[in-house]
């Protein structure tokens, strides 16, 4: 396991990816580094973690998650390179940056550092997220310790590089949609007088419940959908209006239009 564990970036998605870390960690000291000091300070107090600065994680840190926006990277990691190039241990970068290869960081760190590119969402922070990864440089020892500290997160599947950007449009976008769904469908339930609050509690365990059943049966997403629709009943008829309103084809939209952004951050 790595003895010790630092984040550079403790914004949404590294703070939840910290709290899934300090989880899996089996003892190993955490650090947190952030451009806002107040905000690694409160989540350094909530995980007994240890506030710190980006030069000494990426002196001491044995995994280096590197929480910073894609935009960013390149200034942080050149201002870190000499740090990192004065070291005799070996040591690993974990990039969570939409867009960027892991070869692209190891360029712009200024050396052939093993690099673990990871596509994390922030339901990790409760255990129910989803993390895809890919290592370049990178023992195979090192990557069953990255998945074994990262499994508090919720699902950590290995997947090859060239799929990163479709799975982090998926997965990594995908709550934010799926957010836009459950406020939606919550101002359905008001419309029709549900109070505000039991509307969107039941909004949110229906769309978990329904995730479960999929999951654990295997069931197909048209089998489950079928299963609902009873012939001349009401559910048909709303899933008539979505597909009338075009439901379908803008959820794949989405994802495609994320897609095609992912992919244009990595072009600088």
């Amino acid at each position: 396991m790595f003895q010790s564990i630092g984040f550079i970036g403790t914004g949404h998605m590294g703070g939840a990816l910290a709290r899934a870390a300090a989880k899996g960690a089996a003892g190993a000291p955490v650090y947190l580094a952030n451009r806002s000091p107040e905000k690694a300070k409160k989540l350094a107090m909530e995980l007994d973690a240890k506030l710190s600065d980006n030069r000494t994680v990426a002196q001491q840190c044995q995994i280096i998650f590197l929480g910073v926006k894609p935009q960013v990277m390149a200034r942080v990691l050149k201002d870190l390179a000499p740090v990192l190039a004065a070291r005799k241990d070996r040591f690993v970068l974990a990039s969570m940056a939409a867009g960027l290869s892991a070869q692209t960081i190891q360029e712009m760190a200024g050396g052939k550092y093993p690099v673990i590119r990871l596509m994390p969402n922030t339901p990790v922070a409760v255990g129910a997220g989803v993390i895809q990864y890919c290592g370049l440089d990178v023992t195979e020892e090192e990557l069953k310790d990255f998945k074994t500290l990262l499994t508090p997160a919720g699902l950590v599947d290995q997947i090859n590089e060239d799929l990163c950007d479709a799975a982090m449009s998926l997965s990594g976008c995908g709550p934010a949609f799926c957010a836009l769904l459950i406020e939606a469908l919550a101002d359905g339930g008001v419309a029709c007088g549900l109070p505000r609050d039991k509307a969107q509690m039941y909004t949110a365990q229906m769309v978990k419940g329904a995730a479960k059943l999929l999951l654990e049966t295997g069931i197909h997403p048209g089998d489950m959908k079928d299963g609902v629709c009873s012939p001349g009943g009401t559910t048909i008829q709303g899933v008539r209006l979505l597909e009338e309103r075009g439901f379908r084809a803008a959820a794949m939209d989405a994802v495609i239009a994320a897609y095609e952004k992912t992919l244009q951050l990595g072009q600088g």
